[in-house]
Formats: structure tokens, C-alpha cells, sequence
């Protein structure tokens, strides 16, 4: 702004609208193999994502029987530190578990 500049010059676009965007969200899908134990998923369902005893059990049998299933949704960077803890863990622990993160929608 000028010093010849009035506040009667400046003109203020009222009709400039503020779109807030949610954040996306991404979902930890969980994905079937031949060398993770069934009890192996379970107990990560109930360590990490917070399942119950029950809930852990039917998940693991969906991902059995289909090949894959979300188990969570959340914000990029709680969903990135569930991949990673739940991949860290299970490799440490001599399992080969498959997992990855889709954007929802």
C-alpha cells in the first residue's frame, strides 16, 4: 500500500469463500499369505489396531477367506505409524505379514 493509498481505495472481495477440506483418510488393509499364523494376525488386531478378542477373530477369518480387509481408518500419519509398528513386529518376529495403506474414497 502506498503512502497516496486511502482505506476507501482498498476494495475487499466479499465474495471470496474459504473451502475447508477435511483431510483424507486412509485405510490399513490387511493381506492374506501362507506363512502368518491366524494367531499371529489376532493378536496384532488386538496390540495395535485395539480389537476385541472376538472382533480379532472374525477380521482375521474375513482376510483368510477373502484375501484382504481394512482393519483401520485414520490420518496418513496414524496410519503410516500403524503399517509401520504392525510391520516392524511382525517381522522381528520372524513373520512376513503383508500390509499397506490406500487412500479412502
Amino acid at each position: 500500500m502506498s503512502n497516496t493509498d486511502t482505506l476507501e481505495d482498498i476494495k475487499l472481495d466479499e465474495k471470496i469463500i474459504k473451502e475447508i477440506k477435511e483431510p483424507s483418510k486412509y485405510n490399513i488393509i490387511f493381506l492374506n499369505d501362507n506363512v502368518t499364523p491366524m494367531d499371529w494376525v489376532i493378536k496384532i488386531l488386538m496390540a495395535i489396531f485395539h480389537y476385541s478378542e472376538k472382533s480379532a477373530e472374525e477380521t482375521t477369518i474375513k482376510i483368510h477367506n477373502e484375501g484382504s480387509a481394512i482393519v483401520g481408518t485414520y490420518s496418513f500419519e496414524i496410519a503410516e505409524q500403524k503399517l509401520t509398528e504392525t510391520i516392524t513386529v511382525s517381522k522381528n518376529s520372524g513373520f512376513p505379514f503383508n500390509v499397506k495403506i490406500e487412500q479412502e474414497g
